[in-house]
């Protein structure tokens, strides 16, 4: 299926039917898909939290409590995926990337990995100092990997509802994510529509192409 087809089929999940499990061959692929979503100078200022169980289902809910609509949702999900962002961009993150890198046969000489080093460096340190928005910068990244994993949901045929109300104080201490320098940004719920869902019978609506394009 192209992907117009799947962007204008695929919709924000309202309700999910609790009995259903996504194949784990499914999941393997849509998270081999997401650990290769694009980040600005290849940086990966993330970490995804995974929960199939219902007690890590449960343990995520707990973020929801002043925001209830949003915790059936998690719980009656078939998973659902924490997306964290970086608290800071530490030299050895930094390091950890160019080596893999490296073991990937992405430089063909030295002065070649020397200047991907330099060149990642040299963006972090303007967003960390110039522009003084490192986080921002990084939670961006974030949000790409968002956008790779909703439209592969789609791909496997899979429903799946982006959550921004949630309280990341809340998750990120249930989860000790901050002890490992994250901080949760937005959860991704997925699985199967339940008949319930009232938005699967709804029309997408989008504005016109004239309103949201310009050419030059």
């Amino acid at each position: 299926m192209d992907t117009v087809t799947l962007a204008k089929r695929r919709y924000t999940t309202k309700a999910y039917d609790a009995s259903r499990k996504i194949p784990q061959a499914t999941v393997d692929a849509l998270l081999e898909q997401l650990r290769h979503s694009p980040s600005s100078v290849n940086s990966q200022p993330w970490h995804f939290v995974v929960a199939d169980s219902a007690e890590g289902k449960a343990r995520i809910a707990k973020s929801t409590e002043a925001f209830a609509y949003n915790t059936p949702k998690i719980l009656d999900a078939s998973h659902v995926i924490v997306f964290a962002a970086r608290t800071e961009m530490p030299e050895s993150h930094l390091q950890a990337v160019l080596e893999q890198e490296a073991a990937d046969g992405r430089f063909r000489t030295e002065q070649a990995r020397a200047g991907q080093a330099q060149t990642r460096l040299g963006y972090v340190d303007l967003h960390r100092f110039d522009q003084k928005d490192l986080q921002h910068w990084m939670e961006k990244q974030v949000y790409l990997a968002l956008g790779t994993a909703l439209l592969g949901a789609a791909a496997h045929g899979l429903d799946a509802t982006p959550i921004e109300g949630f309280d990341s104080k809340v998750l990120d201490a249930e989860l000790g994510l901050r002890e490992r320098g994250f901080t949760s940004v937005v959860l991704l719920s997925l699985g199967y529509r339940s008949e319930e869902d009232f938005n699967a019978g709804l029309n997408k609506s989008r504005l016109p192409a004239p309103a949201v394009f310009t050419f030059l």
